[in-house]
């Protein structure tokens, strides 16, 4: 795809995506998950494609210690009142932008994982003069990386893994820091959501294997889904 086509269209992503509060938009709600919120966060530029800021997650916890995502977590009933309220919050936690800063454009529909959480992706804009500070306790590093890495066909890898008989698609990406000489793996829940994003916004099919994840019904069958992790991840 021409990288001129992906100089960030507010406009383009708007009209991709439904408001967070239509009726229209897939939104789910279960007591056997946990309901969450992610920022699918935006630094647009004006002459260059646009970065989308991940962070890699500190070395705790049992879920998702160590991963590539995007900022976001847990809603808290004692400190939200929304799970707009519980993203806008962990981002300023994670990444220290403050709520005034994140101009909101819509959400993706919502979607269950197999560690069972509901996560609702909000689309967020963040400029690109902010500083970002990350929160040590919970954050290792923030990276801002370029859309057109992840449009790329060839930087896309997908696999059908094997769970209880059936195949369920893990997508991934691994992003080289040439500065720090490094490689990062985007999977997951979080390559999901980007590989969404490109397939609303641009019409690009990144997968070729055409697997649907699993719908909630059909995660609350499966028992201890963390054992298959470093089965998935020893392959990327």
């Amino acid at each position: 795809m021409d990288t001129a086509n992906l100089i960030f269209n507010k406009d383009l992503i708007k009209r991709s995506f439904f408001p967070c509060d239509s009726p229209l938009r897939v939104s789910i709600k279960d007591n056997y998950f946990t309901s969450s919120a992610v920022l699918f966060s935006i630094i647009p530029y004006e002459h260059k494609p646009y970065d989308l800021i991940l962070i890699h997650r500190a070395d705790k916890g049992t879920r998702h210690r160590g991963e590539m995502s995007f900022p976001g977590g847990k809603f808290d009933p004692l400190l939200d009142k929304s799970l707009r309220d519980t993203v806008l919050r962990e981002t300023e936690e994670e990444i220290g932008v403050p709520f005034k800063n994140v101009d909101i454009l819509g959400c993706m529909d919502d979607f269950p994982t197999m560690t069972r959480f509901i996560i609702t992706p909000f689309i967020g804009v963040i400029h690109k003069d902010q500083k970002l500070i990350r929160d040590e306790r919970e954050v290792q590093e923030i990276l801002k990386i370029p859309i057109n890495f992840f449009i790329r066909k060839t930087n896309f890898r997908e696999q059908a893994v094997d769970i209880n008989g059936r195949k369920f698609p893990i997508f991934y990406f691994n992003y080289v820091d040439k500065t720090k000489n490094k490689t990062h793996t985007v999977w997951g829940a979080t390559a999901y959501l980007i590989s969404t994003f490109i397939e609303r916004v641009y019409g690009f099919l990144m997968s070729d294997l055409g697997l649907e994840r699993f719908k909630l019904e059909k995660i609350k069958q499966i028992k201890e889904y963390i054992k298959y992790k470093n089965r998935i991840t020893s392959k990327f």
